[in-house]
């Protein structure tokens, strides 16, 4: 598979991690535009938000729960954090392989 993604998982390209358990793994972006930029992504492949299925709400759900964990311990749960999904081309997704962006460490521009 020619996924970046599923490559960080596999271990054939480095990634600065911040959580792994054997169904989510969270990194550092190395394109961060939030002085805290990670991406939390499933470990199996999903391409999109249109691509999950009933099978995937435990691991949905479990993103989310990794994504309130580390807002903790990367010190943004109390001043504020967004968490964006971008879902096909249009949406500006440019890996498809379904993740977070766990965004926060300033004030966030307000979006729209």
């Amino acid at each position: 598979m020619d996924c970046i993604f599923c490559k960080i998982i596999e271990g054939a390209i480095p990634s600065n991690k911040v959580f792994e358990n054997e169904r989510v793994l969270a990194f550092h972006d190395i394109q961060p535009q939030a002085p805290v930029h990670t991406l939390i992504i499933p470990k199996k492949h999903i391409p999109t938000m249109n691509d999950v299925t009933e099978e995937d709400d435990a691991v949905m759900a479990e993103l989310f729960a990794v994504a309130r964990q580390l807002a903790k311990e990367l010190g943004v749960a109390e001043t504020g954090y967004r968490l964006v999904n971008n879902c096909n081309g249009d949406s500006g997704q440019i890996v498809f392989h379904l993740h977070l962006h766990l965004l926060g460490g300033e004030k966030l521009k307000p979006l729209g």
